[in-house]
C-alpha cells in the first residue's frame, strides 16, 4: 500500500466523487490501485479493460475512424476513452490510458514506454504523454502510478 494510494482513496472519500477507468495497457494495474482500500466502491464506480481496438469501439464507443487516423496509442483515443468511461459510468471522473508497455510494438514516432493518460472531469479532459523506461511490469506500474499523480491536484479543494 503506497502513501499516493491512500492519500487519493481519503480524497475521493473526503469529496464524495465518483471515478471510473478505461484501460489498456495497464491491464487493470490503475483499477487495482484504486480499490485496493476498505470502503473504495463508495467512489470507484466502474472499470473496463479496452485491451483491443474492438473493445474500444464496442465498449467505450471510440469511432474507429479515430483510432485509424490517430493510432490506438494517441492522444485523441486517451481523451475519448476517458470522456466516453465517464459518460458511460456517470462519475465525476473518467480516466483513460492507452500505451505501449513493450517488449515489442513500438515504433520511431511510439516508442515502447509510450503511454498517454487522460483524465476527463466536468470542467475538462486533460491528456499527458508519458515516455517510461523499463521492462513492461515497470512501464505499466508506472502508468498506473502516474494516472494517481495527475488526479490528485484535481481532487484537492
Amino acid at each position: 500500500m503506497s502513501t499516493q494510494g491512500i492519500a487519493i482513496h481519503k480524497l475521493m472519500l473526503k469529496t464524495g466523487k465518483k471515478i471510473s477507468v478505461a484501460e489498456s495497457c495497464t491491464g487493470g494495474l490503475l483499477s487495482a490501485l484504486l480499490t485496493q482500500y476498505p470502503d473504495s466502491s463508495r467512489y470507484f464506480i466502474f472499470g473496463a479493460i479496452t485491451y483491443s481496438n474492438e473493445s474500444k469501439v464496442k465498449i467505450l464507443k471510440i469511432p474507429p475512424s479515430m483510432i485509424k487516423k490517430y493510432g490506438a496509442v494517441s492522444k485523441q483515443v486517451a481523451q475519448e476513452m476517458a470522456r466516453n468511461v465517464k459518460k458511460l459510468s456517470q462519475t465525476d471522473f473518467g480516466i483513460g490510458i492507452s500505451g505501449i508497455a513493450g517488449p515489442s510494438g513500438g515504433t520511431v514516432q511510439k516508442p515502447v514506454g509510450t503511454v498517454f493518460i487522460a483524465i476527463a472531469s466536468k470542467k475538462s479532459t486533460l491528456c499527458k504523454k508519458n515516455l517510461f523506461t523499463g521492462m513492461r511490469a515497470e512501464i505499466r506500474e508506472k502508468a498506473a502510478k502516474k494516472a494517481l499523480n495527475l488526479l490528485k491536484p484535481l481532487l484537492s479543494p
